[in-house]
Parts: structure tokens; sequence; C-alpha cells
């Protein structure tokens, strides 16, 4: 029987794993494993399992969790292995020779390895001590602030053991094992000031004195974002310490080769064709940790990213918009240490991807590292997308392994920052719910650029982040009729001018309205277009016409309507009554039969959402189709299709 702490939480036998249950039973468990042989009282075992007030219930509950874990163990044989589960008082006692626990086990190699006295028996002990890890400690435990603690300080451990097998390695003159032992770590706590000390060391020594000074200036930079700190001691004095050995190595002069002593007694880097014969063990020469190119991305590593979905199918006009998107983006935006980021805002099938998508094709030159792209899904079905899921994507995208990639949201923003840094990266965030969702994600460094796409106006990157609104409007009557003449045909058009500027009218200029009519009408070639604006006219059916399969305008207007208040949502029905879809704050409230600063908080909200639009001040117009959809739909979130 072993017990399992350092990864899962876990009991195995020769028949296989145990059955555990739920997170508060593991839990239970895990606390009576960190002290084995001990009694851990009962109201112990409560403040861990709840991060907050308790419930009235909670001893008979954790009295239950114990019950289950004593019959499980028992049943698997557990006094056959010396482990018993027994009940002192009001506590408990895990009685078991420690040997079974994989975290006293690693304790105990770890303790017997003495790295630099007997660097040669240190390695496999620290080896097999590190194999003993399967993942994050405590893996499947309850978040409270006691078992965060216990995972802190076993991840600590972890880290000390992988600090001592480089310095072992490192004794053995084997420095391109200590490099890879370090790098994965490295990666994964890019923060841990002596952790990257002892890799650049590594690193130099095998004469990657390039990747060794990067990954100084990449912490350092992130200490300062960070933390708002600079270097400590440590990795200064690592920093220094190549410098001075560089300057006593000049490359014209003869350079001893890794391994020998050197200026400041740190082994000195060769260089030339040498060089090229030696990577660092787990470290792309061409690529530099990470995959990230030591020539700023024009090297012989992997392909930059190039993740944008293809160009729109005929799109047309929104030259002003594509021109406002070049100069935020491109042009001269802020000070030289800003990355640009703007922001393309607008209603619910405006055309806000197909602008940025198209944007982001025609300038793709400009940024030769790699164009990264993802759905947040803020106004899709189901849940938006976690900033953590989206930043692994983007990880492995540009080259770190997938075993690399932190498993911390925060971790893994910093790593990312980092990596594109020196990079000329364009990142597309397409509809993106909030400010929030899209901060982890966006890049550092001034050669990246990023344009986030969202239904709302997204105020709060415009404050802190110094993002570049670029709203677009609806189609007026030209631009509507074009985009029906390039779909359809100019003769198709050109036969029945009235209609097509009716039908533009009847869309309410929405492109997305406009596609799913030339949709019903090329899946009827014989129909003129008059007799699609008469079909239209009859607003019971409008909604219904103006929808293609998945796509369509009622469809987008639900998934608006679904992230409002159930407040709002009521605002919004109230508005759909109004006659001519144009009023003031004291009509909207008199509607709504609601109090005039209430209206007014929730105009505010339904205009961030694009769901109204504020003319002037305190003039605020709702469009036909929202009427129609607020109207037919009730506007409730959770209200299905609209009735025809």
């Amino acid at each position: 029987m072993e017990f399992s702490l350092l990864g899962p939480v876990s009991v195995t036998t020769a028949a296989g794993e145990l059955a555990l249950g739920p997170a508060k039973r593991r839990s239970v468990l895990a606390l009576l494993l960190l002290r084995p042989n001990t009694t851990v009282p009962l109201e112990q075992l409560i403040d861990s399992l709840w991060e907050d007030e308790p419930p009235e219930h909670a001893r008979t509950v954790v009295q239950g969790h114990v019950s289950r874990l004593r019959a499980t163990l028992a049943a698997a044989g557990a006094e056959a292995y010396g482990v018993e589960l027994a009940t002192h008082g009001s506590a408990y006692l895990l009685r078991l020779p420690e040997e079974l626990i994989d975290a006293h086990r690693f304790g105990e190699l770890v303790s017997l390895a003495r790295p630099e006295a007997a660097p040669a028996d240190a390695v496999p002990l620290l080896r097999e001590a590190l194999g003993l890890w399967r993942g994050p400690a405590l893996t499947g435990t309850v978040t409270s602030p006691p078992f965060a603690a216990a995972t802190h300080a076993l991840d600590e451990r972890r880290l000390a053991a992988v600090e001592a097998l480089a310095r072992a390695h490192s004794a053995l003159g084997e420095h391109e094992q200590a490099a890879s032992v370090l790098y994965t770590a490295a990666v994964q706590h890019p923060l841990r000031e002596g952790l990257i000390a002892a890799l650049m060391r590594a690193l130099f020594r095998t004469g990657r004195q390039s990747d060794a000074l990067d990954w100084y200036h990449r912490t350092r930079r992130l200490l300062n974002e960070e933390l708002g700190v600079d270097p400590g001691a440590r990795l200064r004095g690592s920093y220094e310490e190549i410098l001075r050995a560089e300057e006593a190595t000049p490359g014209s002069g003869p350079v001893p080769a890794p391994g020998t002593a050197g200026a400041a007694g740190i082994p000195s880097a060769r260089t030339g064709a040498d060089d090229a014969e030696r990577p660092a063990a787990g470290v792309s020469r061409e690529t530099g940790p990470a995959g990230v190119g030591t020539d700023g991305g024009a090297g012989t590593g992997p392909a930059p990213p190039r993740l944008l979905p293809r160009p729109p199918a005929r799109f047309l006009g929104r030259g002003a918009a594509l021109d406002r998107l070049t100069a935020a983006l491109t042009g001269d935006s802020g000070p030289e240490s800003d990355s640009p980021l703007a922001v393309v805002t607008g209603p619910a099938g405006v055309g806000k991807t197909a602008c940025a998508v198209q944007w982001a094709h025609q300038h793709a030159a400009d940024f030769p590292d790699g164009q990264l792209f993802a759905d947040l899904r803020g106004f899709g079905e189901g849940d938006a997308a976690e900033p953590a899921a989206v930043l692994r994507f983007f990880l492995t995208a540009l080259g770190t392994p997938e075993h690399a990639v932190p498993s911390s949201a925060t971790a893994a923003s910093a790593l990312y920052r980092s990596l594109v840094a020196d990079r000329r990266l364009l990142v597309v965030l397409d509809n993106a719910r909030s400010s929030a969702q899209v901060r982890p994600l966006l890049p550092g460094g001034p050669g990246c650029a990023t344009l986030v796409t969202s239904r709302s106006r997204l105020d709060g990157l415009v404050a802190t982040d110094c993002a570049r609104p670029v709203g677009l409007q609806v189609f007026g009557v030209p631009e509507g009729v074009a985009l029906l003449g390039a779909m359809l045909g100019a003769e198709r058009v050109d036969e029945d001018p009235e209609a097509a500027r009716e039908l533009v009218e009847l869309c309410d200029g929405l492109p997305l309205a406009l596609r799913a009519a030339v949709a019903q009408l090329t899946a009827r070639p014989r129909w003129r277009l008059a007799r699609l604006a008469a079909a239209l006219r009859d607003e019971r059916r409008r909604l219904s016409l103006l929808s293609a399969e998945d796509t369509g305008i009622a469809s987008a207007l639900r998934m608006s309507v679904a992230r409002l208040s159930a407040d709002d949502a009521r605002l919004l029905s109230a508005l759909a009554t109004s006659t001519d879809g144009q009023l003031n704050a004291s009509a909207a409230a008199a509607l709504a039969g609601s109090d005039l600063e209430h209206t007014q908080d929730g105009l505010a909200r339904l205009a961030e959402m694009h769901l109204v639009d504020e003319k002037a001040t305190d003039v605020y117009t709702i469009s036909t189709l929202t009427q129609l959809f607020a109207r037919d739909g009730t506007g409730e979130p959770e209200e299905t299709e609209p009735h025809n």
C-alpha cells in the first residue's frame, strides 16, 4: 500500500488505486498523511476543510469522511501493511510506516544526497526523489489557505531538490544536463531569482552566453512589471560575473572550453563552430529556451505561429475604421515602451470580427514573428474562454512544450509576456466579454500589438491600458447596397434598386442581417429583391427570415441579452415598446416603471453593450431589429428563439 501526496492524493495497492471519494474526503486523508503517527484534532480538520465559516454540521461531515476512509482502507487490507486510522477522543491518528508515503521517501532521498561533496552519488538519489512527483502536490484537495500553504511548502522542497541536482551535475562538469534540469523549473517559476541565476550559469558554461543574458533581461522585466522591484543580489551577481568573464575572454583571443575555469571562477564560453556543435541538452540551439528565436524571430527555429482565420469573404467598406486601426497599432500610438492596443466595438452583427481579421491579414507582414488569434467566446454559447486555457494555447503555439506550461494563470501570463517581449507579434482577441478577461492575454514589449473585438466598450482597457477604441457603425444605404451587389451580382441588384435600398433599411444596415438576406435570395434565385422586402415588412417574420442555419441576427442578439442582468433585460423590453425607438431617460423610466436614477444607470449599461445608442446627451435610440427581439423575445436573458 502506497500513499501519494506529490501529485494527485491517492492510495494504491497491488489491486490498483482506491476510490477515495470527493475532495473533502481526500483532504482529510491528506492532512492526516502530512502529520503521520500524530493526533490531529477534529477542530483543525474543520478549519482546514472550509475556507469560509464552516457549516453547523461540519463535525458530522468530517466524522462521516473519516468513517468512510477507515472502511475503504480496511477493505483494501490496511492492517497487513501496518496501517490503522484510529480515533482518540476528539482527534484522529493515522498510524502507518512513514516509508509508505511518497513525500517521506522524497525527503529521505534528498537528505542522503550531498551534491557538492559526493555529486556522483547525489545525481541518482535526486533523480529518484524527483521521479516521485506526478504533478502539483496535493492535487484534488480543497483550496483553503492551510492546504495552499502545505502545497507551497512541498513545492519549495521540490525546487530545492532541482537546484541540488543541477549543482551535482555542475560539480561533475555536466553543464548541459544542469541547464536541462533547471530550464523546465525556470519556465514554471519565472520570478524565482535563485533558479534563474543557476540557469544563467549553466547556460554560460555550455557556451550559450547570449541565452544566459537573455534570461537575465527577461527576468528583470518581469520583476519590474509584476513586483515593481529590481533583481536581487544572486541574479545580479550571476549577470555581472558573466559579463566579467566575457570581457576577460575576448572573441579575438583564445577562449577556454566549457568546464575550464575562466574569469570570476566561471567556465568561459566557446565561440564559432564549436558553439554550433554543442547546444545545451533540452535547449534548442536555434530557438533558445521555449522556442524563442535568439535572433528575434528570423532564425531557423519553429515557424512563427499563423493562427488567423481566413480573410472574410466579400469584405467591403470600413476604410475609415481600417485606417484608425493602422494608426493605433502601427503608427505613433504612444511611448516607445508601450505595446499598442486597439478595441473594435459595436453592436451585434456589425462586422467587428471581419474588420479585425481583414486588418490583420493586410498587415501580417508588419508582424514577422507571427499572429495569434483566439475566440474568447464572451458573447457565445456556453461559458466564456478562461484566460488560463488561452494562455496554454498561445504558449504551445509559441513553442513551449506542454509539460513546461505553468499551471498557474499568473505564472503562465508572466511567461507569455516574457517570451514575446522582444518579438514583433500581432495578437487578435475576438469576442471579449470584459477587460478582466483580456488583461492576462496582453503581450509586453513595443513590437507586439493587440487587437480586441467586443460588443462591450471595454472602458476598463481604455482607462488602465491606454486602449484605442475604434467603433463600428451600421452601413448606410450606399454601403449596404454595394454589399448586396457584391454578393448577389450587380445585375440582380440593378434591376430592383428601390427594393435593394429598402432591404438595407429593413436590415438596419447590419452586415450580418444583410448577409442573411443574401442567403435567402441565393437559395431562391427566381425571387426578386422586392419579394423578400415585402416579406421582411412583416415584423412578425423579420427576425426568422434574417437567419441562415446557425447564423442570424436573432441568435446574435440573444447572446447579448443573455449577458444582461434581469433588471437591464426588463428595461430593454420596456424600451422596445417605444413607438419611434427614440426617447430620453425620463421617458424610459416611465415605460419601465422605475425611478430615474436607476433607469439612467441601466441605460448607460445598455449603451455600453451597444443595445441602445446614446445619440446625444440624454437622447437614446434603439434599432428596429433590437426592438423586435426585445418585444417578441421579451428581452429576458433566458428567453429562447423569438416567435415569428
